[in-house]
């Protein structure tokens, strides 16, 4: 009897799965197989997005804690552990208040439409090899698809809240995702057609035969994926949608309790889906140059999740908000036409390597160095194109009469401006000889 590809290899998990539904073959009915399996499967991916999400409330404040020179939670349990269960359990126990006036349906029903599909992009997840849900063959499609959801749910939330801040947010919601829609789908139709496949199993597949990740042959596609991916899931410095400052809370302030719980939950899961997205389409999934071998697959699709999410968390701690006009300015001016230059390129890097039939192995190196040369040169040119000219800003700060500018227009020139500043000259006196002359 062999030693491994058992129950109890924790290197596939899907072992253990795969000997009890055969027992269940054996003597049960063969629909009883699919119930299990799909239970299973769900549990599954519940579990993982529930517990990430808890785990990572703890994690966010421990490292924005340390990001600010301050601690995080350290109350309860070690190293405050137990702090995001207490958080859980206080939004479950307190009470639901409604607004006036408010449209009953879809106000209940908002948080369910935005958290569902924040759970179904699971579903295609490759954690390990043969640990997949949904092997879809349109996997990428489907993410799209489903994630593309969340916007309705809270458009239906600032809608029925007859909130005028919660309206302002969704709306802000809507114009950022179709801005930032277009990019993120050009950056991953690029990586579709390096790898002729939709599926999330066949892209990681292809990095494992090629021994090459993806982010080597696809820096720029992973920049723009990047930012537009941040402006989606509404974190800092893109959350213009939640700015505090602006609109008080978003299309979320007349939500309470645990429906606020589920927005808040969304977040989370989202920024985690993101991240095993990076992972499995630009970092190999669960895939390490032969170590997966030694090392079980999930650990280190979970390694390089973590490792990603470790990036939103400094963007979010060090980076300031961006205005609603500078965020939808990015998407036009240099998201947009990153991703298309990105997408012509990559087509007739493919077109040349199918057409001649290229050998992997030469090929790929080259591409690899062009597309980082060529990528970076991208992103400089554009960036100072389509930007302000640093080097034309002050150094320090200038007084309005100093810097010719009132009121963002350009002001007379700077002698007539001060004069406003000076103090009125006294009023010449007329000397009359020989007094006042009253007499």
């Amino acid at each position: 009897m062999p030693v491994l590809y058992q129950w109890y290899d924790i290197r596939d998990l899907s072992y253990a799965v795969e000997q009890l539904l055969e027992w269940i073959g054996d003597w049960g009915p063969h629909w009883l197989v699919y119930v299990v399996s799909a239970i299973i499967g769900g549990a599954a991916i519940f579990g993982l997005a529930a517990g990430t999400a808890i785990f990572n409330v703890w994690l966010e404040r421990r490292a924005i804690g340390r990001i600010q020179a301050r601690l995080g939670p350290n109350r309860l349990g070690p190293f405050g552990l137990i702090q995001p269960i207490a958080d859980m359990l206080k939004l479950m126990l307190k009470e639901a208040l409604f607004p006036r006036r408010w449209d009953k349906a879809l106000f209940i029903l908002a948080p369910i439409v935005v958290y569902i599909p924040a759970i179904l992009v699971f579903a295609v997840f490759p954690v390990g090899r043969g640990m997949t849900f949904v092997d879809l063959n349109v996997g990428v499609l489907y993410m799209l698809a489903v994630s593309s959801i969340t916007a309705i749910g809270v458009f239906m939330a600032g809608w029925s809240s007859n909130n005028k801040f919660s309206l302002i947010s969704s709306m802000r919601v809507i114009a950022m995702l179709v801005s930032y829609e277009i990019p993120m789908v050009l950056t991953l139709l690029a990586v579709v057609l390096f790898a002729g496949t939709m599926s999330l199993n066949g892209i990681v597949e292809w990095q494992h035969d090629y021994r090459v990740p993806l982010i080597v042959l696809q820096p720029l596609a992973l920049f723009v994926y990047l930012f537009s991916a941040t402006a989606e899931l509404n974190r800092t410095p893109t959350d213009i949608a939640e700015a505090e400052s602006e609109i008080v809370a978003g299309y979320n302030i007349e939500y309470s309790g645990m429906r606020f719980g589920l927005f808040y939950a969304v977040e989370l899961v989202n920024a985690v889906a993101i991240s095993g997205i990076v992972a499995t389409l630009f970092f190999g999934g669960w895939w390490l140059f032969g170590l997966d071998r030694w090392i079980p697959g999930w650990m280190i699709f979970l390694g390089k999740l973590y490792a990603f999410y470790m990036v939103l968390i400094w963007m979010r701690g060090t980076l300031p908000r961006l205005r609603i006009d500078q965020l939808l300015g990015f998407a036009w001016k240099i998201m947009l036409p990153l991703a298309l230059a990105n997408v012509f390129l990559v087509a007739v890097e493919v077109l040349v390597w199918e057409e001649y039939e290229l050998s992997a192995a030469v090929v790929l190196p080259v591409f690899a160095v062009a597309n980082v040369a060529l990528s970076g040169a991208l992103v400089v040119a554009w960036t100072k194109l389509m930007s302000f000219h640093f080097d034309e800003l002050p150094k320090a700060a200038v007084l309005v009469p100093d810097s010719g500018l009132v009121f963002a227009q350009h002001a007379p020139p700077v002698p007539a401006a001060r004069r406003s500043w000076a103090p009125a000259p006294a009023p010449a006196v007329e000397e009359v000889a020989g007094g006042s002359g009253s007499g």
